[in-house]
């Protein structure tokens, strides 16, 4: 039986999502407490792989087990007081047996947190910038966005994918709670891509390019072109679609 766990993570101690050979990560601190409260080797698979320092307000992960689990809050509530303080789980699901939390999903929505004022508050979880910058101008030059769907010059270099295309539904400057906000939804991102628009658009709002630079930087399917990778803190994955009728099987 397979079934589908609904969780959240501060990232700031892990190396990312993904199993590392030498370092701590998410999915590998929640496989061990699995396998612990199971009696069973259980491996999980998450619905993508965020960097190391990422967090996640909302991500999904899929695992095998041959029998029933009846009591879920008795069963939630064991798997938290194993865990550690930065990753909770807040639910479980059954799903069908050809569910996978990776490929099923439709759309992931990123956020990434710029605070231009000194705040305590956000300093784990947004990205400090000393700096005038124009959230106007860089919303202008974010719709551009929409206009492509090859984003080579913003992947990770020697990334090995089969196709640099993203169909991007959303993408926007907002400003909550005293601090700047970049929301992105699409169909799938590439390893750096958030972050890397994100650095791009603040050069933009720096003055240092002129909107049209985006389109420029796009179209050259270079890495080199494309502005720094802002931090990784900043960085949330926020949100996560699936298909209703493939979801569910209770």
């Amino acid at each position: 039986m397979r079934y589908l766990l609904e969780l959240s993570f501060n990232g700031a101690n892990y190396h990312g999502w993904q199993i590392q050979p030498n370092s701590v990560s998410v999915q590998e601190t929640i496989e061990k407490c699995l396998s612990t409260i199971l009696n069973k080797k259980i491996n999980i698979v998450g619905a993508g792989r965020t960097d190391a320092g990422v967090h996640s307000s909302y991500f999904c992960a899929h695992f095998d087990f041959d029998q029933i689990i009846n009591d879920k809050s008795n069963f939630i509530y064991k798997l938290n007081s194993f865990l550690p303080k930065d990753i909770s789980i807040n639910r479980i699901y059954k799903v069908k047996d050809d569910f996978h939390a990776r490929f099923d999903a439709l759309s992931r929505t990123y956020q990434y947190k710029i605070n231009t004022f000194k705040n305590p508050f956000l300093l784990k979880s947004s990205y400090y910038l000393r700096k005038d910058i124009d959230f106007h101008k860089m919303n202008l030059a974010a719709l551009k966005l929409y206009n492509y769907k090859n984003f080579k010059s913003f992947s990770k270099s020697n990334t090995d994918v089969y196709t640099f295309d993203c169909n991007i539904t959303d993408v926007k400057w907002s400003f909550k709670e005293n601090h700047w906000v970049f929301e992105i939804s699409a169909n799938r991102f590439l390893r750096n891509m958030v972050r890397a628009i994100v650095g791009t658009l603040i050069e933009i709002g720096e003055g240092k390019y002129d909107i049209s630079h985006l389109e420029t930087v796009i179209l050259s399917k270079n890495r080199e072109d494309a502005g720094y990778s802002v931090p990784a803190h900043g960085l949330s994955l926020t949100n996560i679609i699936y298909p209703k009728n493939i979801l569910f099987d209770e």
